[in-house]
């Protein structure tokens, strides 16, 4: 599932970033993840079964916290990079003592390639 990063808006449900966060095999993509990859990719160097995989990437997209890119090749043939989508998290206590979650996002320009990537990402889920 792609996920809009221009439809967030930064409050998120803190019990999904926890309970994400709190799921090892997510940890291990978070800490693996130094770099858009694949699936694939990701499979093989955190030692998770891909079908496994697909599962937890669909819960770090929907927690925001891993966003979807699609690479169109000259071939006509694309493929789907995953890449961390924050700088921090923090866990903080209100004063009604429930918890919150905020999360600082990388700054980002939209480049016309990646406009274009997410025109086909929505175009692809539509089908």
């Amino acid at each position: 599932m792609v996920h809009d990063p221009s439809a967030r808006d930064d409050e998120y449900l803190s019990e999904d970033v926890l309970s994400t966060l709190g799921d090892e095999p997510t940890r291990t993509i978070i800490e693996t993840l130094s770099e858009p990859m694949t699936a694939t990719e990701l499979s093989e160097a955190c030692d998770i079964p891909q079908s496994t995989m697909y599962r937890k990437l669909d819960q770090l997209t929907e927690a925001s916290l891993v966003t979807e890119s699609t690479q169109i090749r000259e071939s006509g043939q694309h493929t789907t990079r995953y890449e961390l989508d924050f700088d921090e998290i923090a866990v903080q206590l209100s004063e009604e003592h429930t918890l919150t979650t905020k999360i600082d996002r990388p700054a980002r320009e939209s480049t016309a390639d990646q406009r274009l990537e997410e025109l086909w990402a929505q175009i692809r889920e539509g089908t």
